[in-house]
């Protein structure tokens, strides 16, 4: 009976252990919730101690089972048992990690628009480094979680989470050192990558190191836009833009709805209700002051006024319904008040100037300013309300 009872404590450890690494670094019934990450880290930092005991538990009642001339029943509920083990340590270490669900590209091609297969409505994060400037739609870098590329010289990490709706860009760097990353896993909803050199858990919507030993570190943060292809090669029309790997096809056919809000997938779907977990609404933080706008009321609002921590705000969603900008409606030490038409067109009210939806006066007496841009990202109401947990809501 001890051996029974020895070989059963194993057979749970082992199938627990197996389970635990990945239950709590994935999106599975209530494991985002609770503050688990250290934990989480400690399973999967001594997994192969855990292992080594369970075998060790389970090697000599094995022994001592196969070898009794009957008890036919206790070999068979055994080797139930281990199958059971061995059904569960296939599952989560070969088809529910990350890293098996979710492939870099093979092959990054970077072509001119005017050469894209990439259709001008397709939402893309746009970034600029050292006067180059690239697009990398939302639909291929949603499937990857990241891309890796050189702009302008300089090495740069694109990230994107579709359980968030939060597109970041980073430097790899570790110190002065560039670092290689996987997709591990996620933390409250947010994809989480570990470095290659020290094992660390790295945050996507922040870049902070939350587990190993440089927790507490942040990678290096570059601004990104998101916008449509359209209007990003307007602003950029040297633009290159990232095209698709034939080898995920069929991965990027099942994000086509995605940037449009309409999976229908839990995770990922949209609430078309205002201020729900699912909504949409565009973050701004200004001198760690942070505030949340509804997408909706933004489309129907088309341009918002407002001002956050001393800085006035001009926030608009330009007549494509998936363009936005935010800008500081200071220009010349004098606070602007906008207005819009249903051309894009922007309007002052204190020197009745005209500025286009890229935030450039184009006639009256301020033509030639710019306006300054104020970073902002849009993203579900509670990937925001999560990171940015004292943010206010712009009501």
């Amino acid at each position: 009976m001890r051996n029974i009872l020895l070989f059963i404590f194993g057979i749970l450890l082992l199938t627990a252990a197996e389970i635990a690494k990945v239950y709590f670094i994935m999106p599975m019934p209530g494991s985002q919730e609770a503050e688990t990450i250290d934990f989480a880290y400690w399973i999967h930092q001594n997994i192969w101690i855990i292992r080594v005991l369970g075998w060790l538990l389970i090697a000599y009642p094995v022994f001592k089972l196969l070898t009794e001339p009957k008890r036919v029943w206790r070999k068979a509920s055994m080797l139930v048992l281990l199958a059971v083990y061995g059904t569960v340590f296939y599952l989560f270490n070969f088809k529910y990690l990350a890293e098996k669900m979710f492939y870099q590209p093979r092959n990054i091609v970077m072509l001119a628009v005017k050469n894209s297969k990439i259709p001008p409505n397709k939402l893309v994060l746009g970034l600029v480094v050292n006067g180059q400037a690239r697009a990398y739609p939302i639909q291929f870098i949603g499937y990857h979680h990241q891309v890796r590329d050189t702009v302008g010289g300089e090495p740069v990490m694109i990230t994107y989470c579709t359980v968030c709706r939060t597109g970041r860009v980073f430097r790899p760097l570790v110190g002065d050192k560039k670092e290689e990353f996987r997709l591990v896993g996620m933390d409250h909803f947010n994809a989480m990558f570990e470095d290659k050199t020290t094992g660390s858990w790295w945050r996507q919507v922040n870049g902070e190191a939350i587990a190993g030993p440089l927790k507490g570190q942040y990678l290096p943060a570059m601004q990104a836009e998101q916008m449509t292809l359209q209007a990003w090669s307007e602003l950029h029309p040297e633009t290159l833009v990232l095209q698709p790997d034939s080898t995920f096809k069929e991965q990027y056919a099942s994000m086509e709805p995605y940037e449009k809000g309409k999976v229908k997938r839990k995770l990922t779907g949209r609430d078309s209700l205002a201020w729900k977990p699912k909504s949409w609404v565009v973050g701004v933080e200004q001198n760690k002051t942070a505030r949340a706008y509804d997408w909706s009321q933004l489309l129907k609002q088309k341009v918002t006024n407002d001002s956050l921590a001393g800085t006035p705000l001009l926030l608009m969603v330009a007549s494509d319904s998936a363009t936005f900008h935010v800008w500081n409606r200071k220009v010349n030490g004098q606070t602007l008040h906008f207005s819009a038409d249903s051309t894009d067109r922007l309007r002052d009210q204190e020197t009745g100037s005209v500025w286009n939806r890229h935030g450039i006066c184009t006639d009256g007496l301020l033509k030639g300013k710019k306006l300054a841009r104020i970073p902002a990202s849009q993203e579900y109401l509670h990937s925001w309300e999560t990171f940015h947990p004292a943010s206010s809501r712009y009501l």
